[in-house]
């Protein structure tokens, strides 16, 4: 924006001539977009004494256009405590925009409200102060949706954790009951073996004790001999007597056997 300069210092006509001048090249420089030619004209009616602050506003505006962001932002807030209500409005105004091409959208939406409180007439600023406005809750709902979706992310990521740790502890859990069931099988099966041999150990004691306990036929006989009151030697005899006895009787039965029958007979 392009003001006017509505007062000069000066009162002498050659002055107001030359300062008339430099003002018109400035401006002519500013509409043909030559900033930095307009901020040299401006910046020489400063050095000349010409203190006024539509000067350093349309100075602020060439700066600005020429993307020198920190000299502009710099002459918009010398303007900050200027007596003229509506240049401070302006100036608020471009500060509030400058903040919001940074992304600074809480301190955009601030700053044009100090600009609207100076001149609520300024439609720009109110213009400005919504479109802001808007972009701050596009922007603070897209931050609550993303922190939705990491706190969903988180959820998922920590349930799945918790699944694994689960699945893991489980696992663990059913590995440690098979191997304690196998040891338990282990140790059964050992207490059997024991147990058999133990019992065949048993047995075979037995076994060798009531072969020891047995007595032997030479031992029962001796036994009788000493019921009967009999000696070994006259058992003896006697054994013998029978054995004689039952050899003659087996002979006369050979004998009788090999006679043939006399004829006319029948040989039963």
């Amino acid at each position: 924006m392009i003001l006017s300069l509505l007062l000069m210092i000066s009162t002498d006509p050659r002055e107001i001539a030359k300062v008339n001048s430099i003002k018109k090249k400035a401006e002519k420089a500013f509409l043909n977009s030559d900033f930095e030619l307009a901020i040299t004209n401006y910046q020489l009616l400063d050095s000349m004494g010409v203190d006024n602050d539509a000067i350093q506003l349309n100075l602020a505006h060439a700066q600005y256009r020429l993307a020198d962001t920190a000299s502009a932002k710099s002459t918009y807030q010398s303007l900050l405590t200027s007596s003229n209500k509506k240049l401070k409005s302006i100036a608020y105004q471009q500060l509030g925009v400058m903040q919001k091409d940074v992304n600074k959208l809480k301190e955009a939406l601030q700053t044009l409200k100090y600009s609207i409180k100076a001149d609520p007439t300024n439609e720009g600023a109110r213009y400005d102060y919504e479109l802001v406005k808007k972009l701050l809750e596009e922007q603070e709902k897209q931050e609550q949706e993303q922190d939705d979706q990491e706190k969903d992310d988180q959820e998922k990521e920590d349930q799945e954790n918790q699944d694994q740790q689960d699945q893991d502890s489980e696992k663990e859990e059913g590995e440690k009951d098979e191997n304690q069931e196998e040891q338990e099988g282990e140790k059964e099966e050992s207490e059997e073996e024991q147990e058999g041999e133990k019992e065949e150990g048993e047995n075979e004691e037995g076994e060798e004790q009531e072969a020891e306990e047995e007595p032997t036929q030479e031992e029962m006989m001796e036994q009788k001999l000493e019921e009967m009151d009999i000696s070994p030697e006259k058992a003896k005899m006697i054994l013998e007597a029978m054995r004689n006895n039952e050899v003659q009787y087996l002979q006369q039965q050979k004998r009788k056997a090999t006679e043939r029958p006399k004829s006319g007979k029948p040989d039963w």
